[in-house]
């Protein structure tokens, strides 16, 4: 690759910015050209990140003093509201969104789950979802990129295939899902102090989640008409990793081996989704640190019932990895590229 895509890391500070950066560090067809962090602006990453020490990074600077004309591609790594405000103004350049402002493709829903109107409502309609195993017809020349949340990638990838080849009921899904402390974020919150967390596992956002909507919306394009299903996030006392439990109903003739079936078939030539030998089942440390995603099925005691689970690292596959897969896929280099190491263990 003669020339390198000049990229810039909007929220740089946060985890999944950092995140970015360490991945952006070992693909070949990438230079870090710009990273902003309102916050920070001045400062070094090593100075906020110390494990970058080694490496020769851009000074942090606000987002509004990038020349965004020298840019190829902008990763925002913001919070909601503040991520649509500022990328609606960037233009000719590949947009890939980490955050939840372009997800959702209606605007009433978006000030619904997220208590704000949208910022960019005329963006919704051309953003591409970028659920990447699902994305590889509509990323190739988008010009933005809505990256899915942590909690949907990894229920989308366990089930999107199963509600695809007719082999699972739309009704009556029922997800557990767990998560780690990073998954809130690197901001100073009581709730994930470490006295607060370790030893412990907590539900939150009990019946009304923000990732609801985003998972309904992908299910039912799916499904082919509209999904709704039961959602409960937990937060477990570990830095990264994510694992989901969901329980389905089989669609009628179908049958814990047909589902398999589908599985194996849909994941067969897939770099990074991967189906599991029967019986094994999906662990968060599996993934950590990596790309990858492992999914298996199994039958329930109650028969018409199976039990798919997924684990995935929030964020690697759940975020900055599934940025740059998108990114990849975007633009025509090799899908794997940047994302080829395997997962940290133990």
């Amino acid at each position: 690759m003669t020339t390198p895509l000049r990229i810039a890391v909007l929220g740089a500070s946060g985890y999944t910015g950092a995140d970015l950066v360490r991945l952006a560090l070992t693909h070949p067809g990438i230079e870090i050209a710009a990273l902003g962090a309102n916050s920070k602006a001045g400062q070094t990453m090593a100075a906020i990140w110390p494990h970058f020490t080694p490496y020769k990074l851009p000074t942090l600077t606000t987002a509004e003093a990038i020349d965004y004309a020298a840019i190829d591609v902008v990763f925002g790594c913001l919070p909601h509201a503040a991520s649509a405000t500022l990328l609606a103004t960037i233009p000719d350049t590949t947009i890939i969104d980490l955050s939840a402002d372009f997800r959702l493709k209606s605007a009433d829903s978006y000030a619904e789950w997220y208590n704000t109107p949208h910022p960019a409502p005329h963006l919704l309609e051309t953003a591409v979802y970028g659920l990447s195993e699902f994305a590889a017809d509509t990323l190739p020349g988008a010009h933005l990129i809505a990256c899915p949340g942590c909690y949907p990638t990894a229920v989308l990838l366990a089930l999107t295939p199963l509600l695809d080849a007719g082999e699972i009921a739309p009704e009556r899904i029922t997800v557990n899902a767990l998560s780690g402390v990073s998954g809130a974020g690197r901001s100073l919150k009581e709730a994930n102090l470490f006295p607060e967390v370790a030893e412990a596992v907590h539900p939150y956002g009990l019946g009304h989640h923000r990732h609801m909507p985003e998972i309904e919306q992908q299910l039912a394009l799916a499904a082919g008409e509209p999904v709704t299903i039961s959602f409960t996030p937990h937060l477990v006392p570990m830095n990264r990793g994510e694992l989901v439990t969901c329980i389905v109903e089989l669609a009628p003739g179908r049958s814990l081996a047909s589902a398999r079936a589908a599985l194996a078939d849909r994941y067969a030539d897939t770099p990074f989704v991967h189906l599991l030998p029967d019986g094994l089942a999906p662990a968060t440390r599996m993934v950590r640190g990596s790309n990858h995603c492992v999914v298996n099925i199994f039958a329930d005691r109650i028969p018409g019932r199976v039990i798919v689970v997924a684990a995935i690292d929030n964020l690697v596959k759940g975020s900055s990895g599934q940025a740059i897969q998108n990114m990849n896929l975007a633009l025509g280099l090799p899908e794997t590229i940047g994302l080829e190491a395997a997962p940290l263990f133990p």
